[in-house]
């Protein structure tokens, strides 16, 4: 029986998207066995996704101070028809911003702390471009996260 990995993300942009093919390639890294990862843009998840998950990954730019319209939509989706469900699930996250991601991190933590998640690695908070070192700390994020589910 394998692990379910659910990566919810928005992805407008190159760089964001950028960071989200180097999580997803992290996902797959040697060593990682039995998890199987399902990628869903925000505004089409459903609650059904994240309760077949035994994990998460969320992605995002953070767009004036907040985390995307998109990302919102998908907890205001879930937030009630999962919130007692998946306490104690692990749970990563990314956030893109031209110069600021302090607002979206404060956000996603709070709506995460309050569905009873529990951060399985450090957020991956990214101003700027995306360099290597960009790249290696997002494939690193996606490996944590997958091999935390083969772990648990």
């Amino acid at each position: 029986m394998s692990a379910h990995l659910l990566v919810v993300h928005h992805t407008p942009s190159p760089a964001v998207q950028e960071i989200l093919e180097a999580v997803l390639a992290g996902t797959h890294a040697e060593g990682i066995e039995g998890v199987e990862v399902q990628v869903r843009p925000a505004l089409s998840t459903s609650a059904s996704d994240l309760l077949a998950a035994d994990g998460v990954l969320l992605g995002t730019p953070a767009n004036i101070g907040y985390m995307s319209g998109a990302l919102k939509h998908f907890f205001d989706t879930v937030y009630y028809p999962t919130l007692q469900a998946k306490t104690g699930m692990p749970y990563g996250y990314w956030v893109h911003g031209n110069n600021d991601t302090e607002g979206a991190r404060r956000a996603i933590e709070s709506i995460a702390g309050a569905l009873g998640w529990v951060k399985a690695a450090e957020p991956l908070l990214v101003t700027g471009p995306v360099d290597k070192g960009v790249r290696e700390a997002a494939f690193e994020l996606g490996g944590t996260l997958a091999a935390t589910l083969m772990e648990g």
